[in-house]
């Protein structure tokens, strides 16, 4: 977030390496789409950043123009560090300040929970990067896991602008030799070298695992955890669910994801303080329901972008949200806002398998809601006993913020709603 510059508070502020989830420490910049001199409004998508869970396009959180930018294109720096900085603009003889972001009830990630926000001095010394191949183009971390998993740069075919390595290029190129699966021809075969002494090397898929286990590590260990469940009958919701599909084409059909996550966000409006933040020892309830969607990635990892304000949307618009969401998040579409801003994570296996999902709490949030498989299962309602479409719903809450009798009354709520298809 930016923050105004202690030198010239009317006229000046600072935008800063963001945090796009609690497991992110570092970010190389990997495009500036702006350029000093380039007047800029809250919102406008200004640097491309990379972090272990892929690119994402970053916005800028004030407006004004764009005075200095202080990290160079193929740096990598600390969350919190001083990207840019802009300055107000001249008119009519008077300064008009840079326009600072309105204080919201959802503050940034960029400190979760019992985690100091890095140190950042004014001038910030950019990290070591991986010495270049000559007349090899490649990015920071395409170089970075080359090197650590002995690849030679200049045997891999860059897919990336301009024929550039990315680090796909790189990934694709490993796991043909290690995995024997694949047979490049002798003038595209990386030359893998023996491996370095001390730990395994970090690919890019480890980096996510680590920075995602760091993260929950912490979260299990410093969250008061307390988990309910409970199993709802979805017949009423998937009738109506047809009926509403029945004259649809099967690109603009609703699935039963949308219907969950849209009970979700209505039940949170009458029980808020799952929706929220645990931030400096203190319960802050968000004012808005931006339901951070877990999302399995193609080449593996985990990511949960946030569909904004999905308790206003209807169904059709949550639906397809939710679809755009999934694709963006699979092709490094993602804006740094849908990073930031979840305040509330719902992870839905869907036809995965697994009956149960128990979720571990992304800090700062205080709440996760998890859906298994629909299956037919027995069921038993005024004295008789058939076959329902049943899933089971479960409850990961923070004690700190909420009890086991508020997060029950939550679950309840979310399964009258799921019975009452149409008000939704």
């Amino acid at each position: 977030m930016p923050t105004t510059d202690s030198a010239s508070p009317a006229t000046a502020t600072e935008f800063r390496m963001p945090s796009l989830g609690a497991d992110m420490k570092f970010g190389t910049v990997v495009a500036w789409l702006v350029k000093p001199g380039d007047r800029v409004k809250r919102g406008d998508v200004v640097a491309e950043v990379e972090t272990e869970k892929g690119v994402f396009a970053v916005e800028i959180g004030s407006g004004g123009i764009i005075d200095e930018i202080s990290v160079a294109k193929g740096t990598k720096v600390a969350v919190g560090a001083v990207l840019a900085r802009l300055r107000g603009e001249q008119l009519g003889g008077e300064v008009v300040p840079a326009v600072e972001p309105p204080k919201l009830g959802a503050p940034t990630p960029a400190a979760p929970v019992s985690m100091p926000a890095p140190a950042v001095p004014k001038s910030v010394r950019p990290l070591p990067t991986v010495p270049p191949v000559r007349g090899v183009r490649a990015s920071p971390l395409a170089r970075k896991i080359a090197e650590s998993m002995g690849v030679d740069l200049a045997r891999v075919t860059g897919t990336g602008p301009s024929g550039a390595i990315t680090k796909a290029d790189v990934e694709r190129a490993v796991s043909g030799i290690v995995s024997g699966l694949a047979a490049p021809t002798a003038a595209k075969r990386p030359e893998v070298l023996a491996p370095p002494v001390g730990p395994p090397p970090t690919d890019a898929l480890l980096a996510m695992r680590h920075a995602v286990a760091a993260a929950v590590s912490r979260a299990k260990r410093e969250i008061p955890h307390y988990y309910l469940a409970c199993d709802v009958n979805l017949a009423s919701a998937l009738a109506w669910l047809a009926t509403h599909n029945a004259t649809r084409t099967v690109a603009d059909r609703v699935l039963p994801a949308a219907l969950l996550l849209k009970s979700v966000a209505l039940a949170l409006r009458t029980y808020p303080a799952l929706n929220g933040f645990w931030i400096d020892g203190a319960h802050r309830a968000a004012e808005g329901i931006h339901l951070g969607v877990a999302i399995s990635l193609r080449g593996g990892g985990l990511i949960a972008p946030a569909i904004h304000d999905a308790d206003r949307l209807s169904i059709d618009d949550l639906m397809h949200a939710l679809s755009d969401l999934v694709r963006r998040a699979r092709s490094s579409g993602l804006r740094s806002s849908e990073m930031m801003d979840a305040t509330v994570t719902v992870s839905n296996l869907g036809d995965e398998g697994a009956a149960t999902v128990f979720g571990i709490i992304y800090p700062p949030q205080v709440a996760l809601v998890g859906f298994g498989k629909i299956n037919e299962r027995p069921w038993a309602e005024s004295g008789m006993i058939g076959v329902r479409p049943v899933v089971t719903m479960s409850l990961a809450a923070d004690h700190r913020a909420t009890d086991g009798h508020y997060g029950g009354r939550f679950l309840a709520e979310v399964d009258r709603l799921l019975q009452e298809p149409e008000s939704l």
